[in-house]
């Protein structure tokens, strides 16, 4: 049985004008029309019997017009045209409700079989029709795809889910500015996430803001720190070393040589050349013969960086046989490499990028990778060491420079485990990109790790469906995040922005029938969003639940605190914080007497 019982005379007013899913209705009644709000639903009559088409209001206008241009030419009793009242009701079609689909009753597609008929009645939807509508909204899905992400602002009554396989396959973006909720929805969707039996994902945490979030299934990890060096923390303390045998080629000549030195072509071709002898040193060594014949510059086989440094000082000190018997003059590349070198010396001894050049001695070891791999990819049914789940990635120790080129080392390897594991064997993974501007940036710095970190993502935006590598774009500037990246997203939670620019980046990547939805941007409520895409069943604002463990991301109330009457830290502990790299936990206060 329909969930829409309406009769003539319950109309809002008729179809005056179709225009793809772009309808204009003229209304005749005023108090009706004063009634009615932007943004709310309205159904229309189909050509098809069973079928009701859903749209959004998105403008209301009335306006003066002359009696003639309506065909109602009145008079009054000297004869005088009077103007009359033309009002007119936009509505944007989103989908179709079907009273029979098969064996099932009440279902609602997003798609647009028919369109309606010139003079056919519009209904509002409010009231009982608007709660049994968002009830069929509300159980679109079996249980195993529902993502809930909080409740309709339309009916608070109703709960609002997306579709969690088309959220992580087509990839997502969550925007907001400061204090909108961004960092919120974030932990909403790591939560019901982690409630999954084998979850899987990745979250990029730049500030360490989500450290407070604990819920069986998240797992936090974090870039080891200069603090981690003296303690020989490892990956069963929850700390990460990235050696530098794993990084590309390309990202190593970028840390290395000096493109503005001369001998720059020179240093990048011998630190590749003596770069695969190490590895082949390596190979043999160990006995490694399967890999021996097959491994590329590339492959992420450890190598000592310091006998690459010894081979380069040979050569850069070299001396060869001269013309005359008993001479000798400088090697081909003697006194070219010292920059190099020392360049080279130099990252090897900074303290703070230890998690590549000062890793314990284990990550040397042929089978150390498969244990970091676990750590990173392995879902939640792989439990071993603590491992698998959501795990949650502090980055907040990695110098900023560095940040584009570490984060981009981690997706990378994420993704080349998936694309060389079997189809079969795949387990999906979702990376979650908190505050993507810093490292995925639309304009690009000098830097190479930008670039890097840019091409990476590129790739996994473009191809990432098909290895089971989901995206999640997390930013508050959302027009300082690469363009391409953002085009292959194809879910938007928009929190509040009050940026141009930024509303300017949603407004194209919504639908040109919902462009109307960005002018809500400035106006959202902090938690409120506009979510749109191929996960949402109904393109519409939802207030996001409050997850159970609230981010460390609040802004700090400046008067209140200014307003506290009580003493302060002590700034001279944030001093040593400073100088020993290391920000020191307050104490866990002592349990009181008798508890």
């Amino acid at each position: 049985m329909s969930i829409f019982k309406y009769s003539d005379s319950d109309a809002l007013g008729n179809v005056k004008s179709v225009d793809t899913a772009i309808v204009i209705v003229q209304v005749a009644d005023v108090e009706r029309l004063r009634k009615l709000q932007v943004n709310r639903l309205a159904v229309l009559q189909s050509s098809r019997p069973g079928q009701h088409l859903i749209g959004i209001i998105q403008k209301i206008t009335r306006n003066s017009v002359e009696a003639r241009e309506l065909g109602e030419v009145e008079g009054d009793e000297d004869g005088l045209k009077i103007a009359a009242e033309l009002n007119l009701v936009r509505i944007t079609l989103i989908g179709t409700m079907v009273d029979k689909l098969g064996t099932d009753s009440n279902v609602f597609l997003r798609t647009l079989e028919t369109v309606p008929e010139i003079d056919a009645n519009c209904f509002a939807v409010e009231g009982e029709a608007l709660t049994n509508f968002m009830r069929v909204i509300a159980n679109i899905s079996g249980d195993g795809e529902r993502l809930s992400l909080g409740h309709y602002t339309l009916d608070d009554k109703a709960e609002a889910f997306l579709n969690g396989n088309k959220f992580f396959q087509r990839h997502a973006i969550i925007v907001g500015s400061t204090g909108s909720g961004k960092s919120w929805t974030t932990a909403r969707v790591l939560e019901c996430m982690a409630g999954l039996p084998n979850a899987n994902g990745i979250v990029f945490d730049i500030h360490g803001e989500y450290r407070p979030l604990k819920a069986d299934g998240i797992r936090h990890l974090r870039i080891a720190g200069p603090k981690d060096l003296d303690a020989k923390s490892t990956l069963a303390d929850g700390v990460i070393h990235l050696p530098y045998w794993l990084l590309a080629y390309e990202a190593m000549v970028s840390m290395f040589v000096d493109r503005s030195d001369q001998n720059a072509p020179n240093q990048a071709m011998l630190m590749s050349r003596t770069i695969i002898e190490a590895k082949r040193n390596y190979l043999e060594a160990g006995k490694h013969a399967e890999v021996l014949d097959n491994f590329t510059i590339d492959s992420p086989i450890p190598f000592s960086i310091a006998d690459v440094i010894a081979r380069l000082e040979e050569l850069d000190a070299e001396m060869i046989p001269g013309a005359r018997a008993g001479t000798e003059k400088a090697g081909a590349f003697n006194g070219k490499l010292s920059r190099l070198i020392e360049r080279l010396k130099n990252k090897q001894t900074d303290r703070r990028l230890g998690f590549l050049f000062q890793a314990p001695a284990d990550t040397m070891e042929f089978d150390w990778l498969d244990k970091l791999v676990a750590a990173l990819v392995a879902g939640t049914k792989d439990q071993a060491d603590r491992l698998g789940g959501v795990k949650i990635v502090d980055f907040s120790e990695v110098p900023s420079d560095m940040l584009p080129l570490i984060i981009s080392l981690v997706a990378k390897l994420v993704f080349s485990i998936q694309q060389w594991t079997p189809t079969e064997n795949r387990h999906p993974i979702a990376l979650f990109c908190d505050e993507a501007h810093l490292y995925i940036p639309e304009r690009q710095s000098s830097s190479g790790g930008e670039a890097f970190a840019v091409d990476a993502f590129e790739r996994i935006a473009k191809e990432g469906r098909k290895y089971g590598v989901g995206l999640v774009v997390i930013s508050q500037r959302p027009s300082e995040v690469n363009r391409t990246v953002l085009s292959q997203c194809n879910n938007l939670v928009a929190m509040r922005l009050t940026n141009g620019d930024d509303q300017n980046v949603v407004r194209r990547l919504l639908p040109d029938s919902l462009g109307g939805f960005s002018e809500l941007l400035p106006v959202l409520d902090t938690g409120e969003a506009l979510v749109v895409g191929d996960a949402s069943l109904l393109p519409t604002r939802v207030r996001v639940q409050r997850p159970t463990s609230q981010p460390n991301s609040g802004t700090v109330p400046f008067w209140d605190r200014w307003s506290e009457d009580k003493e302060i830290a002590k700034l001279s502990d944030s001093v040593a914080s400073w100088r020993k790299q290391a920000i020191q936990e307050p104490p866990t206060p002592a349990p009181k007497s008798g508890t």
